[in-house]
């Protein structure tokens, strides 16, 4: 045993504030509801690139959610819920971004009816994402200034787990295999972070020194990426076991 599910996340809109959830239904490609939709200047169709454009920096505070009939709502800063995509939501947001942009599925089942172009995803490079709270505080540690809040690294699973003196934990343990909940996964390999993880975000500012310390420190990397051997749910307070 090695700890236990604390947070069960899940990104219905990539680049958007995630979803907290009390139990994630894992299949294969990964938590349903899981980065269904993505952001895109109107104009190009160029997808948000909040790590590398200043002008994204703010798609990170709207909030998205799955509404009990599976379709996705956005809340702006201050603002209440409210369906999209669709013509008003698309208003909404351009107008907090300060340039015209549009929420657009990345496949027809995620919006059925959806008349607009599809996007392609942005980046997904596993289906499932594991981070420990000992890694963010081996993190602290170094960067003891540092609000390492587990919404800068956009994890699936927060695992719960005692500090490790000197280490990132689970960057260790890649090529083996995690239990939670009922589903098994592969630890494929570290998750190479980018400049998301400095943006500021509802509860905390905007930190350089994120990056730098992890580049410094573990290779730019925190979390690891999973692959799904055995489908299942995990719930908030699951145990983690390496097998």
């Amino acid at each position: 045993m090695i700890g236990s599910a604390v947070e069960l996340w899940r990104y219905p809109a990539s680049s958007f504030g995630g979803e907290r959830q009390a139990t994630l239904s894992v299949g294969e490609d990964g938590a349903a509801g899981d980065r269904l939709f993505g952001l895109v200047e109107e104009a190009t169709g160029e997808p948000a690139r909040p790590d590398r454009e200043a002008r994204w920096h703010k798609v990170p505070l709207v909030r998205a959610r799955l509404s009990e009939a599976g379709t996705l709502e956005i809340a702006l800063p201050g603002a209440g819920w409210m369906p999209a995509p669709s013509a008003e939501s698309d208003a909404a947001l351009s107008a907090f971004m300060g340039f015209s942009v549009a929420l657009r599925p990345f496949g027809p089942d995620a919006a059925p009816g959806f008349a607009g172009p599809l996007t392609e995803p942005r980046y997904r490079k596993a289906p499932l994402h594991v981070l420990t709270t000992a890694s963010l505080a081996r993190l602290k540690a170094l960067h003891p200034a540092a609000v390492p809040d587990p919404r800068r690294f956009r994890p699936s699973v927060l695992v719960e787990m005692d500090a490790v003196d000197g280490h990132f934990p689970e960057t260790e343990w890649i090529g083996r295999r995690i239990a939670i909940g009922e589903v098994e996964l592969t630890i494929s390999e570290p998750c190479r972070r980018c400049a998301f993880t400095i943006i500021a975000q509802d509860g905390f500012d905007h930190d350089a020194e994120i990056l730098r310390t992890l580049v410094r420190n573990n290779g730019h990397n925190i979390g690891v990426y999973c692959t799904v051997d055995r489908p299942g749910r995990i719930e908030t307070g699951d145990r983690a076991r390496l097998l």
